[in-house]
């Protein structure tokens, strides 16, 4: 069996050099890292569990819960995708994910009653919901606490820079002539349907375009249903809009449907831009033009968050925003001049 012995021998480093490494320390540059880590897979490294948590008193397991109101947690492809880069960058470290319920043999607890039960080292907390008790309590623990998709000024956090992708989508929108632009907004108890709302207020403003509330319609936790249904809304308008942008992508797939089902076409009669950039964007018809989130950097930069936490033993503060882009496809064409 491979030792971190072997591993020091191999590349040249110092045992307490590696186990740094091992332990996700800060005071090692990126380069020994990756050479470290390559020398790790190589050999096939294991430590052992048992023996490991004795020697460092940690239990090498981290607390994983989803705070969100349509009900389907990881099975949501954003959800998904950040989980896995999470999982990915906390795997390299040693450490094991453990998804967890509020009820322990029968009984319903918090969820910080529940993971100081199992005793994990650090809680990653998926949430869409602003001011949720739950998630409040977790934050005012001393338990290390990294939130993914909200901003607060209590506890580590990691989220997308969602006003400025409604302005790239208005700003595109304008380009192609657009003035006539509606918005599918999401739920205001999320902090991404808020901000993503306040972005395109700000786009409106930049551009001077004065819309009517009508074009503003509520698409609910951001799914395909909701998205629909707001878009029935919009077209049944006596002066619909030329161009939609919904605040997720599952709701520009469904206004994408209602859009067909009236006969009307996609970017022809209207041009529809959403928001995520999930796989299945790229492979509809047609393809979605959408903007971005860079997934696999919310999923590290929050793993790193809450390891920086686990190590330092104390709870630290810090908001990273991730930056968005446009991807520019087919389901967003010029506005049509009547002649």
């Amino acid at each position: 069996m491979t030792t971190i012995y072997d591993i020091a021998k191999k590349t040249g480093f110092s045992i307490t050099t590696v186990s740094k490494v091992l332990n996700n320390y800060t005071d090692v540059s990126e380069k020994t890292k990756k050479k470290i880590l390559k020398a790790v897979e190589e050999m096939g490294y294991y430590p052992n569990s048992h023996a490991r948590s004795l020697m460092t008193k940690k239990s090498w397991t981290i607390g994983v819960v989803f705070m969100e109101n349509l009900g389907v947690g990881i099975k949501h492809p954003f959800f998904n995708a950040v989980i896995e880069s999470f999982k990915q960058r906390a795997e390299q470290f040693g450490y094991d994910m453990l998804f967890v319920s509020r009820n322990i043999i029968n009984e319903r607890k918090s969820y910080l009653d529940h993971f100081q039960h199992r005793g994990v080292d650090g809680v990653v907390v998926v949430c869409s919901i602003s001011d949720d008790p739950e998630v409040k309590k977790l934050m005012e623990s001393p338990l290390p606490t990294v939130i993914i998709d909200m901003h607060s000024s209590k506890s580590s956090v990691v989220y997308s820079d969602n006003s400025y992708g409604s302005v790239l989508a208005v700003d595109y929108l304008h380009s192609l002539g657009h003035r006539k632009i509606a918005h599918i907004y999401g739920h205001q108890e999320t902090y991404a349907g808020t901000e993503r709302l306040k972005g395109f207020i700000k786009a409106l403003k930049k551009h001077g375009l004065d819309l009517p509330k009508s074009y503003f319609v509520n698409g609910g936790f951001f799914s395909l249903e909701s998205g629909e249904q707001a878009m029935k809304e919009l077209l049944s308008l006596e002066d619909p809009p030329t161009a939609v942008y919904a605040a997720g992508d599952n709701m520009a797939i469904g206004a994408m449907k209602a859009i067909r089902e009236q006969g009307l076409s996609v970017p022809e009669d209207i041009s529809v831009i959403g928001f995520d950039d999930i796989e299945i964007a790229k492979h509809i018809a047609p393809p979605l033009t959408t903007v971005k989130q860079d997934m696999d950097q919310i999923g590290s930069n929050a793993a790193d968050l809450l390891l920086e936490q686990i190590n330092e033993k104390k709870k630290i503060s810090k908001a990273i925003t991730i930056p968005v882009q446009l991807m520019i496809r087919e389901s967003c064409g010029a506005v049509k001049i009547d002649v």
